[in-house]
Order: structure tokens, then sequence, then C-alpha cells
């Protein structure tokens, strides 16, 4: 995440103290804006959960990714900042860990931390395929031994590598249950054609998705298809790898933002993404632990209303 990060949450602390002395004495809100009821104390301080479709099971809305932030030395993560972002990441039980074997050190950095923490029965573990069809099953096999575990909780076939036949090792793998739900993922606009081809054609649990308030194609077709079908959907890229924060560098968060209990540029973002009903949660990676506790953040309090989603697009045109 680009250092300008801690920039702006220095400045959201100082301004979320200014913003609720302003809406506590009547500051003007947007013409047109609707109020919203205060958040009862339950919603403050309960984290969002959604159900993956047609299941009782629920997941926090936001996870934790692992691209680029867990290329790291598996050998040297006691007490190192990114076995702080994993306890952040357990306060909320059930949270989508996403990682892969094409994220360097990833899978194996994520295995250490599992067993560092005793992990493993807390989270929803998210890994990947994104080898060939014939190298499929030597991958899983590693990814099985990096991680600790011989069952997942979801298998993805990695940007749609070798998908017919991808899907069909991981439908083998489901049946033998060492894995619970299957999916497929990408990370480009291009790719959402394809993807929604597969969600009319297969029988999939989850999609993994590039989707943010500054990249909405996800909405045109993909999102409302899952939604309709019933499939899980996980959200990749909420900050498009920093450029979110770059956008809107040097600016304060609008008044506004306190309406939906955002402090924060990084909660709005967030807030926008998993306030769509056809989200089941976003996985912004990070190693830094002040981020993930702000991300968390997102899963609290009030819910942009489409309104106010607009609102915050807005803010990006």
């Amino acid at each position: 995440m680009p250092i300008d990060r801690r920039r702006f949450l220095v400045r959201s602390a100082t301004l979320a103290g200014a913003m609720a002395g302003g809406v506590a004495t009547g500051l003007p809100r947007l013409a047109g804006a609707q109020a919203q009821p205060s958040p009862s104390a339950d919603t403050a301080s309960t984290p969002l959960r959604r159900a993956i479709p047609g299941t009782r099971e629920t997941l926090p809305v936001i996870g934790l990714g692992t691209a680029d932030t867990f290329d790291a030395d598996a050998g040297r993560l006691r007490d190192s900042p990114l076995s702080e972002v994993m306890s952040l990441l357990l306060q909320n039980p059930g949270s989508v860990l996403d990682t892969a074997p094409s994220y360097g050190n990833a899978e194996s950095v994520s295995g250490e931390l599992m067993k560092l923490h005793g992990a493993r029965g807390k989270l929803f573990l998210a890994t990947k395929i994104s080898a060939s069809a014939s190298g499929a099953p030597a991958q899983w096999a590693r990814s099985q031994q990096q991680l600790g575990s011989d069952r997942v909780d979801l298998l993805q076939v990695h940007n749609l590598i070798d998908w017919e036949e991808n899907l069909r090792f991981l439908r083998r793998l489901q049946d033998e249950d060492k894995v619970r739900y299957i999916g497929v993922t990408h990370y480009r606009d291009d790719a959402h054609a394809a993807l929604a081809d597969i969600v009319r054609s297969e029988k999939i649990d989850f999609v993994q998705v590039n989707y943010s308030v500054a990249e909405r194609e996800a909405e045109r077709t993909l999102l409302p298809l899952c939604r309709q079908r019933g499939i899980a959907v996980l959200v990749n890229r909420p900050f498009q790898d920093g450029r979110l924060f770059r956008a809107v560098k040097g600016r304060p968060l609008p008044a506004w933002a306190a309406e939906i209990d955002c402090a924060s540029w990084g909660q709005l973002f967030l807030k926008f993404i998993v306030s769509h009903p056809a989200v089941t949660a976003a996985i912004p990676a990070t190693s830094n632990p002040r981020h993930m506790r702000d991300n968390l953040g997102a899963a609290m309090g009030r819910m942009p209303d489409a309104r106010q989603r607009e609102q915050i697009a807005a803010l990006l045109s």
C-alpha cells in the first residue's frame, strides 16, 4: 500500500472528532440527503457478515488478501507486523484469508502464521490453482504442504487458467472432501464477460472479481448475475493497488462520511464495495497492522444506501 495512506489515516483521525462535533451541532447536509438513524449498540460494535448463498454460513464482509504483502520470509514471522495482521483478522471468526501459489511465499507465510496463531479452524481459507491442467495436481499438493492443511474452504481457478479442465479437477477434490467450495477468479474488466459465461453455464460457488468505486464494470452484468444465481462474490483490488488513495491525496474526508460511520478514505472505499448486495466479502491485502485495523472498521456501523453510494462515486468522477 502506498506510504501516503498513513497521512490519510492521521488526517481522518483528526477530522473524525471534528465531523462528530459538526454533526452534533447541526452541520448542514448536502441537498437532498436523507438522515439515517443512529446505529444501535449492536450495529456499531458488531461487524457486518454476509451469508454464502444457499447456506447458513456467514462470512465477515472484510477479509484479507495476501498478494505481494505476504511474500515474506516464512521463518521470521513471530512478533512481526504480519503476525499482528493475522491476530487482528482472527478477531472476526470465519474471516476470509485468500492466497495463491503465484503470490511468492504467501502460501507458506499464511501456513506459518496459521500455525503460530492456532488459526486454521478459525479462518475461511481460500487458495487457487494457477497451473495448467497437467500441473494442477502437483501444485495442489504443494499448496497443502505449504498451508499445513489437507483441506481448504475454497479452491479457485486463478485468472481462468485452463478453467474447464481445472474446474473438473476442483470438483474431484470437492467430491473427496478436500475442498468445501469451488470458484473462479480474475482481476481485469476484460475478463468479466468470460466470468459471466461461466456463471451461466457451470455449477460453482464463488466468483472473485475486481470491483471498486472507480472500477464499476462488474455492476453491469456480473454482480447482478451472481446474485440471481446464488453465487458468492469476493472482491479483489478494492483500492486499485493504491490508485484510489493517490486520487484523493491532499483532500479531506467529506464531512458527510460521518453519516455512514467512516473515519478514513479506506473505510469509505470499502463500504462502497460491501454495501452492494451481491458482494459477500472484500479482501484488501496489507502487511500493515494499522491499515488492517482501519480496513476492519469498514465492516462496522451504518452502510451507504444507493444515494450515498453514488455520492461516494462522485468523489472520483
